[in-house]
């Protein structure tokens, strides 16, 4: 098996939590891969299926499985780049996201707010949106920008695409969005070629990343795949976010919830850089512990540190930029 030259080396960083040992860390990559292989992925895009399976990917059309050989996942890992840049409106505020680089981002989407002139505890409308762009660009601890609140008065088809509209014209901060579909995610790169001036200026100095989530366990839907294959295609960024709950979609054990983390994530990474080897890819998470009494996301709790520190020590492994939640 392969991987990146430098995926796999023990660098020191600074402070750092290590919830893994180097062993154990290798048992959840090859138990991944074994998931990735024997088990597969639900993948309901053909386009998706058919890239896979160009790759030799073993591919049921029928039921929409998708398994992937290690090697196909190894090469991918050791495509994908150990670091980019993330820029901005303006080069002051280009970020380098990398291993052992630590940066700062808001995060969304909030769907209510206190009204801060007339107290009242209503839905978020797009104003929201553009007065907390405005907001965190003049908050110098915050290095990026992720869209917080979501417009409840616009058309919800096209909601992306008025989030996109209200951050990216009041904030010069490079910019996170889920964009919801293919079809937004084309639109998105209009309005951004638009303000860059061509898609080749876009790709030089891409400012923003796009965001997409896999269905746990192990389920990627048209509109995933869709938003992975436009970002490859299109040189943007795209931040693969597992939100899988311990306990609830994934097994209530830590390394058991890495395990299928790991297999969303890099399974995502695979389509992305067999559609355009060397695209920029994070690895993300969102992943906390279910509160098996109230059946809510325990955001915050101990449990949803840890994961985050082994998520951060996986990402390491693979030498890839990692982004996940603080808690």
């Amino acid at each position: 098996m392969i991987r990146s030259l430098h995926a796999g080396s023990n660098q020191t960083g600074g402070f750092s939590l290590n919830v893994f040992s180097d062993d154990a860390l290798e048992d959840i990559h090859l138990a991944t891969l074994e998931v990735l292989q024997k088990t597969g992925v639900f993948v309901d895009d053909d386009e998706a299926m058919e890239v896979c399976a160009g790759a030799g990917a073993i591919v049921d059309a029928k039921k929409k499985i998708v398994k992937i050989p290690p090697l196909v996942v190894e090469e991918a890992i050791q495509s994908t780049p150990s670091q980019f840049v993330a820029c901005g409106r303006t080069p002051k505020n280009d970020v380098v996201l990398g291993r052992n680089r630590v940066t700062f981002t808001n995060f969304g989407e909030g769907i209510k707010i206190n009204d801060p002139y007339t107290g009242e505890h209503r839905e978020t409308v797009k104003a929201d949106v553009v007065n907390a762009a405005r907001l965190v660009d003049y908050l110098d601890n915050l290095d990026t920008y992720e869209r917080i609140m979501v417009s409840h008065d616009v058309p919800q088809e096209t909601v992306s695409l008025h989030n996109a509209e209200a951050s990216l014209t009041n904030t010069s901060k490079h910019h996170w969005l889920g964009p919801v579909n293919g079809y937004c995610s084309r639109k998105i790169v209009e309005m951004l070629t638009a303000i860059v001036g061509s898609k080749e200026k876009l790709k030089e100095r891409p400012l923003l990343t796009l965001v997409t989530c896999p269905g746990s366990p192990l389920t990627f839907s048209k509109e995933h795949c869709e938003i992975i294959m436009e970002g490859a295609r299109s040189g943007l960024a795209v931040n693969i976010v597992s939100m899988t709950m311990a306990g609830g979609s994934a097994p209530v054990t830590l390394a058991g919830t890495l395990v299928v983390l790991n297999a969303e994530v890099l399974g995502s990474l695979v389509l992305n850089q067999l559609v355009r080897k060397g695209a920029p890819l994070i690895y993300g998470s969102s992943t906390c512990p279910i509160d098996l009494w109230r059946t809510t996301a325990t955001v915050g709790s101990p449990e949803c540190g840890m994961i985050t520190a082994g998520v951060a020590q996986l990402a390491r492994k693979y030498a890839l930029p990692c982004f996940a939640a603080g808690g």
